[in-house]
């Protein structure tokens, strides 16, 4: 290929700075009409059905639905009859969602944060992230929840998330990066943490995810025991002592709060 055609074709892939190229806005309009054709049609539905109904050429149609595929946003269907929404999309989809909570709720939480003089705090968890349901206006959490997800082996919360999962790599990004010199960066503790955390369901930060905050936190389940939230009590690491004696008076609330989340 001469000079001249090799500049062309990196352009047309978007130029050899990065920049997008003229033809490329349209192409990310038709993959994202692809995408919301699958949304709509529901699992199983055919590359013809999609072309079909989008007036789009069957060769345009297969190229788009494989690029989504190789990224996840879809899935062929274990028989290869169709295409459904792929585990990118639950990603997308939960970050879209606003975490509500009721009035009782919220009446509950108020009333735990009345009694005591630490950060009160209730998440909800999807399958891939946790939220920041309910915060402690007063005492405000130690870090938002992006700094949350993209760390979940530095705070408690975080880890109860990854004490329901069989494979947290899905999870993490590897290597793991120490937020404090105190964050756990072996894989090989996080599983044995991880295990503690399964036998006592109950989890902890002491200096982790910031060296002067501490954390404890349980879980709130569900009838069947699925993990739908967490209550977690925040402090000075000071008083990580203070907070472990809490456990029994969260696990109380997280009780009475079961019945108004699941």
């Amino acid at each position: 290929m001469s000079p001249g055609g090799q500049e062309r074709s990196d352009r047309g892939i978007g130029g050899a700075d990065g920049a997008l190229s003229g033809r490329q806005p349209k192409a990310v309009q038709s993959a994202l009409q692809v995408l919301e054709a699958v949304a709509l049609a529901g699992a199983g539905v055919t590359a013809k059905e999609i072309a079909d109904r989008l007036g789009m050429p069957s060769a345009t149609t297969y190229r788009l639905l494989n690029l989504l595929v190789a990224d996840g946003y879809i899935v062929r269907l274990p028989d290869l009859s169709g295409f459904s929404l792929g585990p990118r999309m639950g990603v997308l989809i939960d970050a879209a969602v606003s975490p509500t909570v009721c009035t009782a709720a919220r009446e509950t939480l108020a009333e735990l944060r009345l009694s005591v003089r630490f950060g009160v705090h209730l998440f909800y968890f999807t399958n891939t992230s946790v939220r920041l349901a309910d915060s402690d206006a007063e005492y405000p959490p130690p870090a938002d929840e992006s700094v949350l997800n993209h760390h979940l082996q530095a705070c408690a919360v975080g880890k109860l998330l990854l004490a329901e999962k069989r494979d947290i790599d899905a999870l993490l990004t590897s290597p793991l990066r120490g937020l404090t010199g105190r964050t756990v960066t072996s894989r090989s503790l996080l599983i044995r943490q991880l295990d503690e955390i399964r036998e006592q369901d109950v989890a902890t930060q002491v200096g982790e995810l910031r060296e002067e905050s501490a954390c404890v936190a349980v879980p709130v389940r569900s009838g069947a025991g699925s993990l739908v939230g967490a209550i977690a009590m925040s402090g000075r690491v000071d008083q990580d002592q203070l907070l472990a004696r809490q456990v029994p008076t969260l696990r109380e609330y997280a009780g009475r709060l079961s019945p108004l989340l699941a």
